[in-house]
């Protein structure tokens, strides 16, 4: 894979906005400086999700079949796992960087393409996801404010830089214009697979509660600091956010 050199300026300009991430003034608390301007970003998608969204999804999960669903959504994640592999490596862990690119090279090829996952059924080559922003974190940059995006949904500004580095130098889209229209196109039936299969929960965050913003929020701050905690358990391998959350709420933004 070779970059050209607008990609390397981009990436020398999202180096220096990790650089700029704001402190939190006390030690613990979530940090949103920008509540007020995330919070019309919230209404926003809440919007979008009641008109659209939610709508579509329900469509797509009643009218198309449950294993060609699934299969739609492993393309989406077959396709993500090379920027796994990128990011394991910068990550330093190669064990998990063999990992992913095993089971990318077994779902490549008896998995049809991604279609299928008999990387997990046969092999037992679980997915490892991560990517930039994972990175960064353990690289020691800090989490910076929390922030929340127009369809993109929560992130904080560590997160956020993470995710415009995973999207301008995802190796797949490095290789061909094809397969870089064909990643695109294949996260809109696997984010209205997730939608629809998680969406009791996604109802009871956005539309039931008494203030989805701070549920969202804490929700969202929560996972992150869970997954990463799982990455780097203390010296005892003691997982301080294990009980913090259900799961399903694991689950729900691992996928996102």
């Amino acid at each position: 894979m070779r970059f050209k050199f607008p990609h390397l300026a981009f990436l020398a300009v999202a180096a220096l906005a990790v650089s700029a991430c704001s402190v939190p003034t006390e030690e613990g608390a979530i940090h949103d400086p920008y509540e007020s301007v995330n919070r019309v970003s919230h209404a926003f998608n809440k919007g979008a999700d009641r008109v659209l969204i939610r709508p579509i999804s329900r469509a797509y999960g009643a009218t198309v079949p449950s294993p060609v669903r699934r299969s739609l959504s492993h393309v989406a994640a077959h396709f993500d796992e090379p920027k796994s592999v990128v990011n394991h490596v910068l990550q330093g862990d190669a064990e998990s960087a063999g990992h992913s690119f095993f089971r990318f090279l077994v779902n490549s090829t008896f998995g049809v393409a991604g279609l299928f996952d008999p990387a997990t059924a046969s092999f037992g080559l679980e997915r490892r996801q991560t990517g930039f922003g994972d990175t960064l974190a353990a690289w020691g940059t800090r989490e910076g404010a929390y922030l929340e995006l127009p369809f993109a949904g929560p992130a904080t500004e560590r997160d956020f830089v993470g995710l415009i580095v995973d999207v301008a130098t995802n190796p797949v889209s490095h290789v061909s214009g094809d397969l870089a229209i064909l990643n695109t196109a294949s996260t809109i039936p696997a984010a209205l697979n997730l939608r629809y299969e998680f969406g009791n929960t996604v109802d009871s965050v956005l539309h039931e509660s008494a203030d989805s913003y701070v549920q969202l929020r804490l929700s969202y701050i929560q996972n992150r600091k869970f997954k990463l905690n799982q990455q780097n358990p203390d010296a005892d391998g003691h997982d301080s956010f294990e009980d913090l959350y259900d799961e399903i709420y694991e689950e729900l933004y691992d996928e996102l």
